[in-house]
């Protein structure tokens, strides 16, 4: 007589590997991660006027566009295809997404005012773009302990999808502030209609800058589904 797999693990998929934290993925992110690193502060010009501190550059925009625009896109998309399809396994990657997104807000954050108090003077001033993100920080802190709140598995994740799909209008907003309100932030500089307003090696090393920060994304994505499928199954244990 076989014993029944309960619903939920199965859903989600079978059980990690033993071996699963060791995973090729981390192992590629860092070599990625580091090396640009090394390119940003060795082998890329310093920039005139701010000095040293504009290297902050390589990591604050794109850890704010994995952070908000893959890290959170995903977890919205992945809520948007658990609504329509009740499929688990798309409410656990957007928890994974959402989770692994708001560590790449949080960076973006914190080296945001480091960068400002060089150029700008200030810490933190409460202008439209600032506050806005910050409003996406909580918003998105608010969708996981959301998650932590609620035990019946179908009800938090249908709660939380509905609460993931709010922070798409945020998303926007967040971006075309810079166009509608004045603001500390400069217009795009790469992400512009013409052509990017950056030398050759500052452009080169914030576009690898950015696929690093992606591959990062990705291994800590895949970690962190990994410990999604461990819950499931732990949770179902007789």
């Amino acid at each position: 007589m076989h014993a029944r797999i309960p619903s939920h693990s199965r859903a989600l998929g079978p059980a990690p590997s033993p071996l699963w934290p060791y995973d090729w993925s981390i192992g590629l992110a860092a070599f990625a991660v580091i090396g640009v690193a090394i390119r940003a502060i060795w082998f890329t010009p310093i920039e005139a006027r701010q000095g040293p501190a504009q290297k902050i550059f390589y990591v604050h925009p794109p850890s704010a566009f994995v952070g908000i625009w893959i890290g959170f896109g995903l977890m919205a998309i992945a809520s948007g295809v658990y609504l329509w399809l009740r499929d688990e396994r798309a409410d656990a990657f957007a928890e994974s997404s959402g989770e692994v997104g708001l560590v790449f807000l949080t960076v973006a954050l914190i080296t945001g005012p480091i960068w400002g108090k060089t150029v700008w003077g200030t810490w933190w001033t409460w202008d439209v773009r600032l506050t806005s993100t910050l409003f996406l920080w909580f918003l998105v802190s608010g969708y996981l302990v959301l998650r932590g709140a609620i035990e019946d598995p179908e009800l938090r994740a249908r709660y939380s999808a509905v609460l993931a799909l709010l922070s798409v209008p945020l998303m926007f907003f967040i971006h075309f502030s810079v166009y509608f309100f004045r603001t500390l932030h400069p217009m795009p500089i790469v992400a512009k209609p013409s052509a990017p307003s950056l030398p050759p090696e500052m452009l080169t090393t914030f576009g690898l800058a950015c696929v690093a920060m992606i591959i990062l994304y990705i291994a800590l994505v895949r970690a962190r589904y990994r410990l999604a499928l461990v819950r499931a199954h732990v949770e179902d244990a007789p």
